[in-house]
């Protein structure tokens, strides 16, 4: 069994969630985050608030979404590892992931429980969807947060030359420091930067983004190889 299993589940679960609830973002000011250098009110043309309320306002008509994603995982002192796949959300905490090589893997997520599939490992990982609020981004991201109420917003001092909008969310709790990029034309999230304390970083880039679909819900529903182990941490 590996520890690092319910991890990458937590990762991608809040990933994910941000398509597949839409962002519950308090549609008054955000309390701006306290940094040393603090950023300045405006990025461009838009304030805080003005980027906070066009993202609820795309996300509240999100009821599902389908893409195509590139992942990114480092970590201080190590190499970086890549992987490419698709990925499908429905409200309603639903979702699939789909990974290729050089890492297969396969994440379902029905509502209630979450499950982690390795076929070289013949390892399926649950973990109940409650278990998956124990942080303030997750909670959040689910759909089950507030962010005035979790989170410290600030739009980055520096941002990258990447044409998109970009907005920090800091949990006022402690916690994994996000950053997202959205599409100036739709605000979509097309980047996803999600940092941990000890400094690892997972990076997914969104492309061929389609929402509204009609999905249905046997896509995300997973039937556990009969041969395969069963792994449910905290159970053990």
């Amino acid at each position: 069994m590996r520890a690092l299993a319910a991890s990458a589940i937590a990762v991608t679960a809040i990933a994910s969630a941000a398509f597949a609830r839409g962002l519950a973002v308090a549609s008054n000011t955000v309390e701006p985050a306290a940094t040393a250098a603090q950023p300045p009110p405006q990025t461009g043309s838009l304030s805080l608030e003005q980027v906070v309320t066009r993202l609820q306002r795309r996300y509240d008509a999100t009821r599902s979404l389908r893409a195509s994603f590139s992942e990114e995982l480092s970590s201080p002192g190590g190499m970086k590892r890549t992987r490419t796949g698709t990925v499908s959300f429905r409200k309603g905490g639903r979702m699939r992931w789909e990974f290729g090589e050089p890492r297969v893997e396969t994440i379902v997520s029905d509502g209630q429980t979450v499950y982690d599939y390795e076929p070289d490992l013949n390892q399926v990982v649950e973990v109940p969807v409650s278990k998956a609020l124990k942080t303030s981004a997750t909670a959040f991201l689910l759909g089950l947060g507030n962010l005035k109420r979790d989170f410290k917003a600030a739009l980055p001092a520096d941002p990258p030359a990447d044409g998109l909008v970009h907005l920090a969310l800091s949990p006022k709790g402690g916690g994994d420091q996000m950053e997202l990029g959205l599409d100036p034309q739709n605000y979509n999230i097309v980047k996803f930067k999600l940092t941990d304390q000890v400094g690892n970083v997972t990076e997914l880039r969104f492309r061929d983004i389609q929402t509204n679909l009609a999905l249905e819900d046997s896509l995300f529903r997973f039937a556990v190889p009969p041969d395969a182990d069963i792994v449910q941490p905290g159970q053990q």
